[in-house]
Parts: structure tokens; sequence; C-alpha cells
């Protein structure tokens, strides 16, 4: 498979369609190509039974897409694991080059890569890294957003955006930090956490849709 097949497979997983609708319009701008490349492509992939077509609306991903999907994602967080761990990438730096790793790699070379990072179960984002036959282990992890004044938690998982991840690293907010909500100013302001040691720190109500977390009991 071409890595640009690749690329619009991974993209539509990552714009919902494990289950829902993509729109080409949607593609469009994930991918920054034309709408004639979308339709083209759209059609190369759907006779290769890995997409399902829904007339005036979009594509979703087949049981086989999504298997292919959730490989490609398997190779990029475990490039990810290695830049950050054996490399000391940052976090807001894995991205670009796993991008270009996942497409040159041989599932034999993806195993030893597992294998030499011990099996990890997350890549620094937090996300999810999927099982080498396709699938992949659901997680209950909540956003931020959702949680009410006064909840304890620890961070989980974060959008793997390089700017987003920027702001966090100015913030200070890290994987498996635990907090406290001390307060959400209304009308969609931003929150203050504090963590275990009274330190308090404010981000913005936007930022809270993109920091999934585990809720804790209230020591």
């Amino acid at each position: 498979m071409t890595p640009n097949k690749e690329d619009y497979i991974k993209a539509i997983y990552e714009l919902g369609g494990e289950r829902d609708v993509v729109t080409n319009k949607s593609l469009v701008q994930a991918l920054s190509v034309s709408a004639a490349s979308v339709t083209e492509m759209n059609g190369r992939l759907l006779k290769e039974g890995l997409l399902t077509h829904t007339p005036y609306q979009g594509v979703r991903l087949t049981d086989t897409g999504l298997k292919i999907a959730n490989k490609l994602i398997r190779k990029h967080r475990l490039w990810e694991v290695f830049l950050s761990e054996k490399l000391g990438y940052d976090w807001n730096e894995v991205h670009a080059d796993a991008d270009l790793l996942e497409h040159v790699s041989s599932d034999a070379l993806i195993e030893r890569l597992d294998l030499f990072l011990d099996q990890p179960q997350f890549d620094p984002h937090g996300g999810v890294i999927p099982n080498k036959d396709g699938t992949i282990e659901k997680m209950n992890h909540i956003p931020l957003v959702e949680l009410r004044i006064g909840t304890h938690f620890i961070i989980k998982e974060v959008n793997d955006q390089q700017e987003f991840l920027e702001y966090l690293l100015h913030k200070k907010v890290q994987l498996g930090n635990e907090y406290v909500l001390k307060d959400i100013e209304p009308y969609e302001g931003p929150l203050t956490l504090q963590t275990v040691d009274g330190i308090e720190t404010i981000i913005s109500h936007k930022a809270a849709f993109k920091i999934f977390v585990k809720e804790l009991i209230e020591p």
C-alpha cells in the first residue's frame, strides 16, 4: 500500500470514520488536497473494500479498513515512544518524524521495535497503542471539561496537536499529573487546577476539551 493511501485511511480514522460518515470537505481540509483528489482516492479505496460510501454524505471505514488504520497507528505510536524514550524528543516533537517512519517500517521491524521498548501500551500523549492484529483496547477516559468543581483526577491522555502540546508544556501540564478542579469561570471561562502540593494552574475552556482524565476517589 502506498504512503498516500495510508495517509488517507489514517485521516478518515482520525476524523471519526470508525463510526461516523466523514465528508469530502473534511478530508480536503485535513489533508490539504483538492476535492478531485479526495474523490479519486475514495473511489480507489472503495474498490479495495476499505470504505463504504453514503451518497451526498461521505465515507466510513469498513472493518478491513479499520484494521489497516489501527496497524498504521500502531507503527506511528511505537515510533513516538522510541523517539521520546530513547532519543529524548519532547512530546511536541515526535509526531512529524513518526509520520515519516511509519511509512517505511515493515511489520517485522515494528514487532522488534515493540519488544525493544518492552511492549508499551501508550504513546507519549497517552494514546492507546493498537495490538498487532489491528484491534485496540478502548479507554473510558473523559474530557476534563465534563468534570465538576471539587473533582480529583489524573491526566491520562491529551490531544497530540503540536501547538496544543507546546501550550501544555508552557503550563507544565503532563500525563500522570494529579489535580483537583478548583474553579470554573462562568460563560465558558478558564478552569483552575490545583496540584496535591497546592500549586494552581489556569487553562482555557477550549483546552479542557482536549485533555482526557480519570476521576480519582477523594483522599
